[in-house]
């Protein structure tokens, strides 16, 4: 069974990623969309939050696992015995974050292999911060996520 990690914070899952994890599903036996819970690092969503609107953006896809994970990749890997990562790149800058990533996990672990996806056109602008941007400001969500995520950024703007 050919198995992909997709790992992120996705806070929140935006249909960015949604394209590349629907396009994975079409690719691989089974897809494991692994939220990253780093308590250092300030999150709008709880890890409990990303993982439920993760789990309700996927539901269609029978073959998309969502799991959280902590510490590092390589060892959240090696748990799976899943070694290959798939990453989503927009631009060109995305792409020297990344290659350093991959290095760096393949440096750690010779059995991680890494593969790019570019994301669909129509998403190469977007991000979880300009989400929550354009959220916090009240904006049109409607193009950018799903409605249970969209729901979800009105009401964490609303008690803010």
């Amino acid at each position: 069974m050919k198995c992909v990690i997709y790992p992120g914070s996705f806070d929140p899952i935006t249909f960015g990623h949604l394209d590349v994890i629907e396009r994975a599903s079409k690719i691989f036996d089974k897809v494991i969309v692994a939220i990253a819970n780093n308590p250092e690092k300030k999150q709008l969503f709880s890890i409990t939050e990303r993982l439920n609107l993760a789990k309700e953006s996927t539901a269609n896809l029978k073959n998309v696992e969502i799991e959280s994970f902590d510490g590092l990749l390589v060892d959240y890997l090696d748990k799976k015995g899943c070694f290959l990562v798939l990453r989503g790149l927009r631009e060109m800058s995305d792409f020297q974050f990344e290659f350093q990533q991959a290095m760096t996990n393949r440096k750690l672990n010779k059995k991680i292999e890494t593969i790019f996806v570019m994301t669909a056109e129509e998403y190469s602008y977007l991000s979880s911060s300009l989400v929550r941007e354009l959220a916090k400001f009240n904006a049109p969500l409607s193009e950018f996520v799903p409605k249970s995520v969209e729901s979800a950024l009105r009401s964490k703007f609303k008690s803010k």
